[in-house]
C-alpha cells in the first residue's frame, strides 16, 4: 500500500467522500491488488487522515462489491473470478456492438471530430508508452462512441460493467503488442462509424472486446 499518497484536504467535498473516491480509484486502477488486505491504520497514515473516514470508505466499498469483510481477518480487496470476468466481457461485447452500431447511425460531425482527436492522442500515448494517458484516452474513446449513440440508459449500463474489469485493463494496455493492436482496432471502429456503416461498426466493436477477453483470460487471471 506504499503507492498511495496523501490527499489534498483542500478539496471542497466531505473528507469521507474524498477518501472513498481515492480508495475506489486505487482498487479500479490496480494500485490496491485483488486479495490485498486493507489495514485501516496504514491507509490512514498514507492518506494523511484519521481512521474514521477510512473505515467509512471501506464499508461503502464493501457495499459496491469491491471489498469483502472476512470474519476475524478484516477487509480485503475483492477478487474477481475467471467466470465473473468472462461474464462481464461477454455482456460488454454485445453492448459495445450495439453502441457502435447506434453511433454509426446517429453520429454528428462533432462526434467524428472528437473521436478522431481522441484516437490521435491515444496513438501518441501508445508510441510514448504513457500508460496513464493511454488508459484515459481508451476510456474517452469508448465514452465518445456511447455519447454518439445518444442512449443514456445504454451508457449507464456499460459504464457500470466497465468498472468491474478496470483493474485488469492496466495489464492489457501496458502490453506493447496489445496496445499496438488497439490502434488498428480503434481505427476500424472509427472508420465504420464515420462512414455510417452500422454492420461493420457493430462487428468491429464486438471483435475489439473479444480480443480483450482472450488477452485477459490468458494473462490476467492466472
Amino acid at each position: 500500500m506504499d503507492n498511495l499518497t496523501k490527499l489534498n484536504l483542500d478539496n471542497y467535498k466531505p473528507l469521507r467522500d474524498v477518501v472513498f473516491e481515492n480508495l475506489r480509484s486505487a482498487i479500479l486502477e490496480g494500485k490496491l491488488k485483488s486479495g490485498q488486505r486493507l489495514m485501516e491504520v496504514q491507509l490512514a497514515e498514507q492518506l494523511g487522515v484519521s481512521r474514521t473516514p477510512v473505515r467509512e470508505a471501506i464499508r461503502k466499498l464493501e457495499l459496491e462489491g469491491l471489498v469483502v469483510m472476512l470474519p476475524r481477518k478484516g477487509a480485503y480487496v475483492a477478487n474477481i473470478s475467471v467466470k465473473d470476468l468472462m461474464d462481464v466481457l461477454e455482456i460488454r461485447a454485445s453492448l459495445e456492438g450495439l453502441g457502435a452500431s447506434l453511433a454509426a447511425e446517429r453520429r454528428t460531425d462533432e462526434d467524428i471530430k472528437s473521436l478522431e482527436e481522441i484516437e490521435a492522442e491515444f496513438e501518441q500515448a501508445v508510441i510514448t508508452q504513457n500508460i496513464d494517458m493511454l488508459l484515459k484516452k481508451d476510456i474517452e474513446f469508448h465514452e465518445c462512441i456511447f455519447n454518439a449513440a445518444n442512449n443514456k440508459k445504454l451508457e449507464k449500463i456499460i459504464n457500470s460493467l466497465w468498472e468491474q474489469v478496470q483493474r485488469f485493463r492496466i495489464t492489457y494496455v501496458s502490453d506493447s503488442n496489445a496496445s499496438l493492436s488497439l490502434i488498428d482496432e480503434h481505427r476500424i471502429i472509427l472508420n465504420a462509424i464515420k462512414e455510417g456503416n452500422v454492420a461493420d461498426g457493430k462487428k468491429a466493436a464486438i471483435e475489439h472486446i473479444e480480443k480483450a477477453e482472450q488477452f485477459m483470460l490468458d494473462h490476467c487471471t492466472k
